[in-house]
């Protein structure tokens, strides 16, 4: 795909990755549409991007998901691109989780996702791509991290069959499965404290991972344990 003049929703914008994403495509050339929970930054982001589309959303509210789909698709003629940085976290044993806690893990990780993406296909032109923001958990599941865990891989295991299914459209669906990156998300967890975690992986290899990835069409974007760096596939 190629970058510079494309149409692409960013959502989760006002998260710190999201940020780092959207500031990297408008500089690339794209036409940038944000959503997000906090409107506040979602509108400074936008100023800080010329003026850019933005429309405040809660990520499990369906009906406000779409509403900003619809949004941003109308104000940009349309999609050629999505890409969703939405998550929370939370800590401790699987047997101790909390069922509320666990719900909200799983509707904001893996179901507002989903309903994004359904949302915005209608609008996304042919040769388009969707990008998810997985986590390196959805491969290794991390102890006091079991929920977040299954969340993600439950979300990683959708974009593998939904990338099959969009492939008569040729549409790209990238999941990004970075390893911990220092976004400030374990001091906002939902729940818990967090075990001994890496040093955060650097921000800016992973956006330029992801917007590389744009580019070629890659499937995921993931941790080389071996190099210690972050590959396309």
């Amino acid at each position: 795909m190629e970058l510079a003049g494309a149409r692409v929703l960013v959502a989760g914008a006002t998260g710190v990755l999201g940020g780092d994403l959207a500031r990297a495509l408008a500089g690339a050339g794209a036409r940038v549409a944000l959503t997000g929970r906090d409107d506040g930054r979602l509108q400074a982001l936008a100023g800080e991007l010329g003026g850019a589309p933005a429309r405040a959303a809660d990520a499990v509210d369906v009906h406000s998901v779409r509403a900003a789909v619809d949004a941003a698709a109308r104000a940009l003629g349309g999609l050629d691109a999505v890409v969703v940085a939405w998550g929370v976290v939370a800590f401790g044993p699987a047997a101790e989780a909390d069922d509320a806690v666990t719900e909200e893990l799983f509707a904001v990780n893996t179901l507002a996702p989903m309903s994004l993406v359904r949302a915005a296909l209608p609008h996304l032109a042919d040769g388009g791509a969707v990008v998810l923001l997985s986590a390196i958990v959805a491969d290794a599941p991390t102890l006091g991290m079991a929920e977040y865990s299954a969340s993600k891989a439950a979300l990683s295991a959708w974009a593998s069959v939904l990338r099959r299914e969009l492939r008569s459209r040729s549409v790209a669906v990238l999941d990004v499965r970075p390893p911990h990156v220092d976004t400030g998300l374990v001091d906002r967890a939902l729940a818990g404290t967090p075990p001994r975690l890496p040093a955060g992986h650097d921000r800016d290899e992973v956006v330029t991972a992801v917007l590389d990835g744009l580019r070629e069409g890659a499937r995921e974007v993931v941790l080389d344990p071996r190099e210690k760096r972050l590959v396309r596939r």
